[in-house]
């Protein structure tokens, strides 16, 4: 009987050893054949035709709306965009076992015990392509529910390795009184979010009401911080954080709180060469960063007796109800005989200080009906919940038309947090297109220029194969956005490219990959925006700011004096036989490529 490994090369079983010596022994382990995966993603080629019809607003478009399995899109994308996407948000099908995918059939058995490792995989192949498109300063936000979100997010350290920044917790819907069988309603969902070393979000602007001090001698707003640290002086934590203050200019004493020591070492008690993190509490208090109470209380116990009376009476300083002097502490003896003020010393915290001007972004999302009011800081998303998402569904196509939209709300304020206004955005599980729609949004409101690329399939089934869920539901949401007379979508526009993406034999590509198709790849390839191909001409010219790109289908000598009068610098030219342009040109002074030699090597990287 041949055993599973009998067709395998010699090359291919060292190169599995290999794979299985590199695999580590903790983290998730699902079913997956290696081989078949690596060989998937240049098992054939893909191109993506517009289809100008179902394209919306004249060319050039900078936006995309692209029809196909979003696995095909994505490795059209890998040659065209990568390192191009500073934010990629998708909500993927959550593997509940229903048919809530059209992947279901071709992935899923809710009976196959291998039904999780097949969701996986198929997250996991598609997640590996969006990695390479990602800037340097790029992040991905994946929505997830709380029945998978551990598995995906061990499956996201694999696909995206030393990625992760943590999570946000979306608040779903209010109420929710079924509870189920263990009378427990589950009214939230997750945002995953892995980065590139160089991403940071937005963060909110910090409000400077705090700052209600002015320092004459610096010209500064300041305002006053707690000093002290929840450790008592007994933890071995508490370090050197024991010790009394004195007032340099009053020598008055205060105590220190034996609950919550100093937040700064002392130089008396540490000793001179002593390592510490920060300043010693002397050095701040001789640059006058420490704020000693104004005109205090202030005793003078002159026997051991006057002290513990007070002691037992209540008159020592407080911390709340806590007193701050007591008979077993181990310095008891030192305030017999000190002027000992009431009220405990800050820190003072300048504004000019202050190193960044808005303050990290919170985990939690707030619900729109629990924000808190404008002239409060904020430091969480303010967002919508589910029944926004469907009420904006039916508004703009009088019907259901999408199940399970996120609010737009949701997607625009994370956009919000993670792009500028020039960016690219990504969405390959599109639906019904609220990321569209959330990138229209903001541009309305800031002016920005972002872009959008969007990736929905037709969704079409033996019993639906009319059914188009990216032309009628996906691009149709941005189209009649475009078009609205509603005065809340007046300011919402976004021209876009339909594109359909096409599978070849790469030994066919010289037959089956249309000039249109490959004039379509190179302009995304660099990075300008999509115009319809003129098969009429013997070449097509874009001429942009920063770069000119020719495609050259059949040779015209008109091309030549056209060629010879033009600026050299960024101008590339393509051509399916690259040398006959070549032998009417200086070649080193001109950029010649060959179209298929391009886009095969992008497409294979």
């Amino acid at each position: 009987m041949p055993g599973k490994y009998d067709d395998l090369t010699k090359s291919q079983l060292i190169e599995l050893l290999e794979k299985r010596d590199r695999t580590k022994k903790l983290g998730l382990v699902w079913e997956r054949d290696e081989l078949e995966a690596d060989a998937a993603v240049d098992e054939n080629f893909i191109a993506c035709e517009i289809i100008p019809e179902l394209s919306d607003k004249p060319a050039p478009w900078k936006n995309l709306v692209i029809e196909g399995d979003n696995y095909d899109a994505l490795r059209w994308l890998r040659m065209t965009h990568a390192a191009k996407v500073k934010c990629i948000y998708i909500d993927p099908p959550y593997n509940t076992g229903n048919k809530d995918w059209v992947y279901n059939d071709r992935y899923m058995d809710a009976d196959n015990r291998f039904r999780q490792s097949t969701w996986l995989e198929f997250l996991y192949r598609r997640l590996t392509l969006a990695r390479d498109l990602l800037t340097e300063d790029g992040v991905i936000l994946v929505s997830i529910n709380d029945e998978q979100r551990a598995l995906l997010e061990l499956l996201m350290d694999e696909a995206l390795p030393g990625m992760r920044v943590g999570s946000l917790v979306w608040r779903t819907r209010s109420g929710g009184n079924e509870g189920g069988k263990y009378f427990f309603t589950d009214n939230h969902e997750y945002i995953l979010v892995f980065a590139k070393d160089g991403f940071r979000f937005g963060g909110s602007e910090k409000t400077f009401e705090m700052y209600r001090y002015w320092d004459e001698r610096r010209q500064d707003w300041y305002r006053l911080s707690d000093m002290t640290v929840s450790v008592g002086y007994r933890d071995p934590r508490a370090g050197k954080g024991y010790y009394p203050i004195q007032d340099p200019e009053t020598q008055i004493w205060y105590p220190c709180n034996p609950d919550a020591v100093w937040r700064y070492a002392s130089k008396a008690v540490s000793g001179n060469n002593a390592r510490i993190k920060t300043r010693f509490i002397e050095d701040w208090i001789g640059a006058e960063q420490v704020k000693f109470p104004e005109n205090p209380q202030v005793v003078v116990w002159s026997t051991r007796e006057e002290l513990f009376q007070a002691i037992e009476e209540g008159n020592v300083p407080r911390s709340g109800r806590s007193p701050l002097l007591r008979k077993d502490l181990p310095d008891i003896d030192f305030w017999v005989g000190k002027k000992v003020g009431f009220g405990t010393p800050a820190f003072k915290r300048y504004k000019s200080d202050l190193r960044n001007a808005t303050q990290p972004l919170s985990s939690w999302i707030t619900p729109r009906s629990e924000a808190r009011t404008k002239d409060e800081d904020e430091i969480s998303l303010v967002s919508g919940t589910n029944d926004e998402g469907a009420k904006t569904i039916k508004d703009l196509f009088g019907e259901k038309a999408f199940n399970y939209a996120k609010p737009v709300s949701l997607i625009r304020e994370l956009l919000r947090q993670s792009t500028s206004p020039d960016d690219l955005v990504l969405d390959f599980f599109a639906g019904s297109a609220t990321t569209a729609q959330a990138v229209m949004e903001l541009n309305a409101e800031d002016g920005g220029n972002r872009r959008f690329i969007v990736v929905s399939s037709t969704e079409k089934t033996a019993d639906e194969p009319d059914k188009n869920l990216c032309r009628d539901v996906t691009a149709e949401r941005i189209r009649r956005l475009n078009s609205s007379s509603d005065p809340k979508y007046a300011e919402l526009a976004a021209g876009f490219a339909y594109l359909r993406t096409k599978d070849m034999l790469f030994e066919d590509l010289d037959y089956d990959l249309a000039p249109a198709e490959a004039w379509t790849g190179l302009e995304a390839l660099h990075d300008l925006p999509l115009t319809r191909y003129n098969a009429e001409l013997p070449y097509n010219v874009h001429e942009a700011e920063a770069v000119t790109l020719v495609l050259v289908d059949r040779f015209d000598a008109a091309l030549i004096y056209w060629l010879k009068g033009r600026e050299r610098h960024n101008l590339f030219i393509y051509a399916w036989a690259p040398g006959l342009i070549a032998q009417h040109l200086d070649s080193s002074a001109f950029d010649i490529r060959s179209v298929r030699e391009t886009l095969v090597k992008g497409f294979q990287q």
